[in-house]
């Protein structure tokens, strides 16, 4: 069993370290390699290679050694949030853990919806939006209950997942050269037509910068490591290099096989598959299993990142710097199961909202998912400065690891992170030279100021109420 007691001496929690090494690496691969968003970038052209490139050098390569830093000089469970509490006090602290949090809440709807979908391509089958509603619906209750149970037994979820969508990232970039040495390249593939195109690129830039993301969620359980302070470095370092090979490999596959105007944001993966191995009855039974095991990645994904989300906003509850609500635990497994409860009412209720509101299932997943990207984008807001703020506080501490080159390349390696989170929250809501007072981007900033609003309601009445307990404790 997950089992936390508190320390003796310091009434602090000790948690049962049941994460090793391989499980972090296997969790930091199943958080960032998304298989749900590769045909969105691929939809950008075979340019999209040279948004890859740069963004894996000027972003998730600093992006990887600040978190790295982090991760093994404040192997706090919360991560994230304890980071910028550290940093910038507890108000900052639990405005980032709310954030963190209540993205997942908002994204699990997109990424059940891209699941319905998927599996009525797999079985030939038509699903209305609302059926689709409905088995979004469900998967997010098992997510919840998966999240309730042992992580000892929760971590096999993103285990597997990662090791599925290894799997699916090299069947379709070795399928896509095969499918190429048999029937041609779909795309132009010159140097010309992978120069950057910004007409295109900056529509789907975000998205490269969004799929990147996610090496900091292990450490929402660092607490449940065995040895965050050394492990950290080494996992971040190994998945990095196996998620940029992936990534590239999948990109390539899909653009190898599949003509850039036939990629179908929401059916992209199957239509790839299909295209790639063909439909003889071997060919069926293949995309088949890889079908199946696509839906799984996409399961794994909301278990992986809803494990370190509510572990966050339950040590933000913990600490008293959210309602204590969150941070209810189950008795016996000791995981964050309010606030598992509470993701699954969340998504439930913003999935039946949007199902009101779409026309179709693709116009759902685009709006689902860049509404919820730019809730998941401001914490990084706040890690990155409180990054460099942490490395001035604590100049003379020692570190399991530290970046070279001291604070002024520190500094200049988190201010460009920084840049990029900012043009990607930008570029999701507004791309020059199209109209900018859309219902779209309506619809999306009024939803990020009440997600905002609602944080700080929530913040203001738990300072109030440590005040009031605070002041029954002296009187």
């Amino acid at each position: 069993m997950n089992v936390c007691v508190l320390n003796p001496k310091t009434k602090s929690r000790v948690f049962k370290r049941v994460l090793k090494r391989m499980d972090m690496l296997l969790f930091t691969v199943c958080a960032i390699l998304i298989i749900d968003q590769l045909a969105a970038s691929a939809a950008i052209g075979t340019s999209s290679i040279f948004w890859w490139v740069f963004t894996l050098i000027l972003f998730f390569i600093p992006y990887g050694l600040i978190t790295a830093e982090l991760a093994s000089k404040y192997p706090e469970q919360g991560g994230i949030y304890a980071w910028v509490k550290r940093a910038y006090g507890p108000r900052w602290g639990a405005r980032t853990s709310w954030l963190y949090w209540v993205n997942v809440a908002l994204w699990m709807p997109s990424v059940y919806l891209l699941f319905s979908g998927m599996l009525a391509q797999i079985l030939n089958i038509e699903l209305g939006l609302w059926s689709q509603i409905i088995l979004a619906i469900a998967l997010t209750w098992v997510t919840v209950w998966i999240n309730i149970a042992s992580l000892e037994i929760g971590k096999w979820v993103p285990n597997l997942g990662a090791i599925l969508k290894a799997v699916i990232m090299l069947a379709i970039g070795f399928g896509g050269f095969w499918y190429a040495s048999q029937h041609g390249i779909a795309n132009d593939f010159s140097m010309k037509s992978m120069l950057p195109k910004w007409s295109d690129g900056l529509g789907f830039l975000p998205v490269i910068v969004y799929n990147f993301l996610g090496f900091e969620l292990m450490s929402g359980a660092s607490e449940e490591m065995e040895n965050p302070e050394q492990d950290a470095l080494g996992s971040i370092i190994i998945s990095g290099i196996l998620i940029t090979l992936f990534y590239l490999l999948g990109t390539i596959g899909i653009l190898i096989a599949l003509p850039v105007d036939q990629i179908n944001l929401v059916e992209g993966l199957i239509d790839t598959l299909r295209k790639i191995f063909g439909s003889g009855a071997a060919a069926n039974v293949i995309v088949f299993a890889l079908g199946v095991a696509a839906l799984y990645t996409l399961y794994a994904n909301m278990v992986t990142w809803t494990m370190g989300a509510n572990r966050s906003v339950a040590e933000s509850a913990y600490r008293k710097d959210l309602p204590a609500i969150f941070g209810s635990l189950h008795p016996t497994h000791q995981t964050p199961r309010a606030a598992a409860w509470i993701t699954g009412l969340v998504s439930t209720g913003v999935i039946v909202l949007y199902g009101l509101l779409a026309s179709n299932a693709e116009d759902l997943f685009w709006t689902l998912f860049k509404f919820s990207t730019i809730i998941f984008l401001l914490p990084y807001l706040l890690m990155f400065p409180a990054f460099i703020a942490l490395r001035r506080q604590n100049t003379a501490a020692d570190r399991a690891y530290k970046i070279p080159g001291g604070n002024g390349l520190a500094a200049l390696l988190a201010g460009i992170c920084f840049v990029f989170i900012v043009q990607a929250i930008v570029l999701f809501v507004w791309v020059p030279g199209e109209p900018f007072l859309t219902y779209d981007t309506l619809a999306i900033a009024l939803g990020t100021l009440i997600v905002l609003i609602i944080g700080e309601v929530l913040i203001a009445h738990t300072r109030a109420r440590n005040k009031a307990a605070d002041s029954g404790d002296t009187a």
